[in-house]
């Protein structure tokens, strides 16, 4: 309490870094989109009808199919916290014993994402124009973790150019981008609410 007043704050790593660092602009970014995370699994579960459904096979799009995006968003939440950790302490002033204490596996986390996406692609028609966010309170929410997730890989990818942190990081936020827009598809089908597909201007 009161120790950030002067416009400091402590990384995991203990060391203390003003508050406008790219290291906190990361985190904070990181630290939100964990929020909206926990915001679509609300909405999520609110049409679920009490459904957890557990397995690798996404069921076909329905309220049984958002009760099985609720496991993969709170394994989502747990890992955004793994995030967290290993952005908060910078490999530049780090010690080698704190690093491999936060060590994030993102190419391993990347791929259990793909396997959800693909899951979920096989209930979906391949898309051949653009598409507004929105199709429903669950959809909604997570065209919004998407776009957030987006500003957090490019502050992730501004640390990782500069040596503060793993590039596995950024690869995981990257693919986690793509599975939200892909979940957002699958939520929307599954409240059976029409996608807006961007329409061509005439003239």
């Amino acid at each position: 309490t009161r120790t950030g007043d002067g416009g400091q704050s402590s990384l995991f790593s203990g060391e203390r870094r003003h508050k406008d660092d790219p290291v906190f602009e990361a985190l904070g970014a990181v630290d939100e989109l964990n929020a909206a995370v926990g915001m679509a699994y609300t909405h999520c579960e609110a049409f679920a009808s009490g459904a957890h459904v557990t397995g690798a096979a996404a069921p076909p799009p329905g309220p049984e199919s958002l009760g099985w995006l609720l496991p993969q968003l709170k394994e989502v939440q747990y890992r955004l916290l793994d995030v967290g950790s290993a952005v908060a302490t910078p490999q530049s002033t780090s010690t080698s014993e704190r690093l491999a204490y936060v060590r994030f596996d993102g190419a391993d986390e990347a791929r259990a994402l793909e396997s959800h996406i693909d899951a979920m692609e096989a209930h979906l028609s391949p898309l051949t124009v653009f598409i507004l966010p929105g199709g429903g309170a669950p959809s909604a929410s997570l065209h919004v973790a998407r776009a957030i997730c987006r500003r957090a890989e490019r502050s992730v990818f501004t640390l990782v150019r500069r040596g503060e942190c793993d590039a596995g990081v950024a690869v995981y936020l990257n693919r986690l981008s793509d599975y939200f827009f892909v979940a957002a598809r699958f939520a929307a089908a599954s409240v059976d609410y029409p996608e807006a597909r961007r329409e061509q201007r005439k003239g």
